[in-house]
């Protein structure tokens, strides 16, 4: 493309091996297993409020959703939601965006590696109940952390044979996951949910406006993972075709779990029960399901230590596939782009940020029994910063590139100018605004943490930008057209590579300078 370091002419790309399944499993993966994680910290915040908190966070979702949907479909590319940003508002903020994305990722691969372990610790109550200080340190419970390393150190070796493996690994178990997923639902609505219950919760459990809006922060974490079905788009199969229908029907099925589950743990256990397992919470809740919940418990916990753990799989993909992106954009150094010889994977980006998820794992565990709860303040943050930068970037594709062709087109436009201004587009960027001030005004480790995280990768950017020489706060040009030409021949979408072909022949026709005749 004409935004790759031009010393790398002959350089190995990333193999187109992902299929629809592949696709939306690597969504799913991510997305629906956020919820084995929120479950627990949300009701210990909103209490019998759980499910007005994960519908204010759904809502915000299904507009970031269909504008994440068109964009992967438009422009699939590694980088996602940072390429979004920088082809449509500059380099700049698309260096920021890729900082909260980095963030995100490397923040998933801790909080899930943990929630796995913690998964499995359902079955041995002492390592779950373990503590001990460690100097200036109270209660870290160093089995744990040491079990979350292990899952860590699994990954990067899974990711460096390659996509394909890693994504068999997440098809396998995601199919599994939503069968047990759907049959707690079912079973537990069916035999133990009791309506009088549920509603004495909701009426004499209702927490302050604050403590709520501090549970719909941590409930977004529920929602968060769209951005790696276009993580992996420059490796799907037909992506114009494929990532549309994955990403609608992932939309679809993680909010109807995301809502039925809270709904369903109110009616069958009191709030204090699923607060006490923030661990473990769905695990528990399956336990105490009639008739099968001896069984169903440990079934629960096993497949849900292994949908979590595929979650943390996905961030060492996302991860690494942005790095690469990043790198041929010349926002980073080159280092990082460099692919395995054999298996064509970003080999130095999966060790490097796999270390940096390490050191935040280890951080969280250092705060004792808010380790997983210090993880989810930061994934809030990443999550909401990136997905308000990808919003906007949405609105400004739409105004700067009205010709590119776009397999799916968010509903509701308005026609203004000459311009089709996207109504979902408009309501994602304020949603996301609002959520990213509820994150900074209730998080206290966010709050300082977050704008660290980003600040430290803008000064790097400047001396990267400085040493080579490159404007700061300018963007450097880019022929978007040869990049859009470029990404559509390598898709094999060639009818609507041949469509904006001919747009970009009339687009250099009208602008061809006339040679006027002079007289005498």
């Amino acid at each position: 493309m004409a935004t790759q370091n031009p010393a790398q002419e002959t350089k190995v790309k990333l193999r187109r091996q992902v299929t629809v399944w592949g696709s939306f499993c690597w969504g799913y993966a991510d997305v629906g297993a956020d919820v084995y994680v929120a479950l627990g910290l949300v009701i210990a915040a909103a209490q019998g409020a759980t499910p007005l908190a994960f519908a204010i966070a759904g809502l915000v979702y299904v507009f970031v959703g269909l504008a994440h949907t068109e964009l992967a479909a438009a422009y699939p590319v590694a980088g996602g939601g940072q390429y979004f940003a920088f082809r449509g508002m500059g380099d700049f903020l698309g260096v920021v965006t890729g900082a909260a994305l980095m963030l995100d990722y490397t923040v998933d691969i801790a909080l899930f590696a943990m929630a796995s372990a913690g998964y499995i610790n359902f079955f041995f109550p002492a390592i779950r109940n373990f503590a001990m200080d460690l100097g200036p340190f109270k209660q870290v419970n160093v089995i744990w952390m040491a079990e979350s390393m292990s899952f860590i150190v699994f990954l990067v070796i899974l990711n460096i044979k390659g996509i394909r493996e890693s994504s068999l690994f997440n098809e396998t178990l995601g199919v599994l996951d939503m069968a047990m997923e759907s049959s707690i639902i079912v079973l537990g609505f069916a035999f133990a949910w009791r309506p009088d219950l549920f509603l004495h919760q909701w009426h004499t459990a209702f927490p302050p406006t604050k403590q709520i809006l501090y549970a719909v922060s941590i409930a977004v974490i529920s929602f968060v993972g769209l951005e790696s079905v276009s993580q992996a788009a420059q490796e799907t199969i037909r992506p114009g075709t494929v990532i549309p229908r994955t990403s609608l029907a992932l939309i679809t099925v993680v909010l109807l779990f995301a809502m039925a589950f809270p709904v369903v743990s109110l009616g069958i256990l009191p709030w204090q029960d699923l607060a006490s397992r923030e661990g473990d919470p769905v695990a528990h809740l399956a336990s105490q399901l009639p008739y099968i919940g001896f069984l169903a418990g440990p079934i629960a916990a096993i497949l849900a230590a292994t949908i979590v753990l595929i979650s943390a799989n996905t961030g060492v993909m996302g991860c690494s596939r942005l790095a690469y992106s990043m790198s041929e954009m010349g926002l980073i150094g080159s280092w990082l782009s460099k692919l395995h010889h054999k298996y064509h994977t970003p080999i130095r980006a999966i060790f490097v940020f796999s270390a940096v998820a390490a050191l935040e794992a280890i951080f969280g565990f250092l705060r004792g029994r808010k380790a997983l709860e210090t993880m989810a303040d930061m994934y809030a943050f990443g999550a909401m910063l990136a997905y308000l930068l990808a919003s906007m970037a949405l609105v400004a594709l739409r105004i700067r590139e009205p010709r590119t062709p776009r397999a799916y087109r968010v509903p509701c436009n308005i026609h203004w100018r000459g311009m089709d201004i996207p109504v979902p587009g408009i309501l994602a960027v304020l949603g996301t605004a609002g959520m990213l001030g509820i994150v900074l005004w209730t998080h206290s480790v966010a709050r300082v943490m977050g704008p660290l995280w980003v600040a430290g990768w803008v000064v790097y950017y400047i001396w990267h930008r400085y040493r080579r020489g490159l404007p700061i706060f300018r963007s450097t040009k880019h022929d978007w057209d040869a990049d859009q030409l470029e990404i559509l021949a390598d898709t094999g979408e060639w009818e609507l590579y041949e469509q904006f072909k001919i747009e970009v022949e009339r687009k250099k026709r009208n602008h061809a300078p006339t040679t006027k005749g002079t007289t005498a």
